[in-house]
């Protein structure tokens, strides 16, 4: 799942080296999935009343049914 929101941020922001993507594992079986970006890139990942995060957070929903796993996504400034 990192390979996809890598894949799906690194063309939006201007510093892709800067991208920082971790996996945490909860109790409940369910992943957090925390992305670190510049901070002058983040509007940029948030987008217009957070219209791009969402769309991102629905992409990673449909491929987590796939895996069968539950995936949330943080956003961390």
């Amino acid at each position: 799942m990192k390979n996809l929101v890598k894949t799906i941020v690194e063309p939006l922001v201007d510093k892709p080296e800067e991208i920082d993507i971790r996996e945490v594992e909860q109790e409940n079986g369910s992943v957090v999935i925390e992305l670190r970006v510049n901070e002058a890139d983040l509007g940029k990942v948030i987008g217009k009343q957070g219209r791009t995060a969402r769309a991102i957070r629905t992409i990673l929903g449909a491929a987590s049914v796939r895996k069968g796993k539950r995936l949330t996504l943080e956003i961390i400034d």
